[in-house]
């Protein structure tokens, strides 16, 4: 059945392919974004331009809207820009789905062996800063973790929408991958450097921009709400990371031990001091079943190293 869908967000990264994929499903899509950012899509979709960060700018853009069947927003980071979802969209979406990340279980992190599920974190019981200065742009990385747990958090406890978080594993893309997290290790393989790690066994879930925005599409042809885990099966540590980059670009790979001293997150997008694993058993039970690493990651690798020559 074809439907009216918003995506807020859409240019770039697994934004961009979701797009091209409900175009390719026969959905009508509507873009919500800065206009910072061109896309591809011609005349295929409608487009409005809007600071998602505005909340005056937001209730007029989607004043006259009769409303959409799928939200997918895919800018919220903080429990303002929640509480703008809210304001903007309350009775008039089906389903909200917000791309939300492995990152809101980074307080978790620690204290427990098996892999994340849903149900670790108990939403209701978290704090919520809406004083908080979320939108600086100098805090953005520091704000990061505690701005995507309180977006839930202020969801889930306002209830007004059909709500589903879909929290992704760290995402990785070929070379249009605009953080440069794969780029790192690659490079650092490729320029002999040594690696230094915390725990060579800490092991992350991991998700391919393809993956996401193919899980993405299928979360939206549901029913189900809440939050869900969403991650490919085999997760690596960046120890396990740089070994492979080494093995596929046939370089001797170097890795040292941290000093006891460097605190955690110092040394490389994907070190940890312990696992950082999802539990994707609700995916599952939901008919969802990703794939494995093995499938993608040698690919992207091999689109990184190309890039450096």
């Amino acid at each position: 059945m074809r439907k009216n869908i918003l995506v807020i967000g859409g240019t770039r990264y697994f934004g961009k392919l979701l797009v091209q994929r409900l175009l390719n499903a026969g959905h009508q899509v509507t873009i919500a974004t800065r206009g910072h950012t061109p896309d591809p899509f011609g005349a295929r979709i409608a487009r409005i331009k809007v600071d998602r960060r505005n909340e005056h700018a937001m209730r007029a853009a989607f004043a006259a809207s009769a409303g959409y069947d799928i939200v997918y927003d895919q800018m919220c980071y903080s429990p303002v820009d929640a509480a703008i979802a809210v304001k903007v969209f309350a009775g008039k979406v089906k389903r909200y789905i917000v791309a939300s990340t492995i990152d809101v279980y980074r307080e978790l992190l620690g204290q427990q062996v098996a892999p994340f599920a849903e149900s670790d974190i108990n939403m209701l019981a978290q704090p919520i800063d809406t004083r908080y200065p979320w939108h600086d742009p100098t805090l953005a990385t520091e704000s990061y973790v505690a701005g995507k747990l309180q977006a839930e958090a202020y969801l889930y406890r306002d209830g007004s929408l059909p709500l589903v978080t879909v929290r992704i594993g760290h995402v990785l893309a070929g070379a249009e991958d605009f953080t440069g997290r794969l780029a790192h290790y690659v490079d650092l393989v490729r320029q002999r450097a040594p690696l230094r790690y915390a725990n060579a066994a800490a092991a992350s879930s991991f998700m391919s921009a393809q993956g996401t925005s193919n899980f993405l599409l299928w979360a939206g042809a549901q029913e189900f709400v809440g939050p869900v885990n969403a991650a490919c099966e085999g997760g690596l540590s960046a120890f396990d990371l740089v070994q492979r980059i080494g093995m596929l670009l046939e370089v001797p790979v170097r890795a040292l031990p941290a000093k006891p001293d460097v605190a955690a997150g110092e040394l490389s997008p994907f070190d940890y001091p312990a696992p950082y694993l999802m539990n994707t058993a609700r995916a599952a039970q939901l008919g969802y079943r990703f794939g494995h690493s093995d499938d993608w990651l040698d690919h992207l690798i091999l689109q990184h190293d190309l890039a450096f020559v």
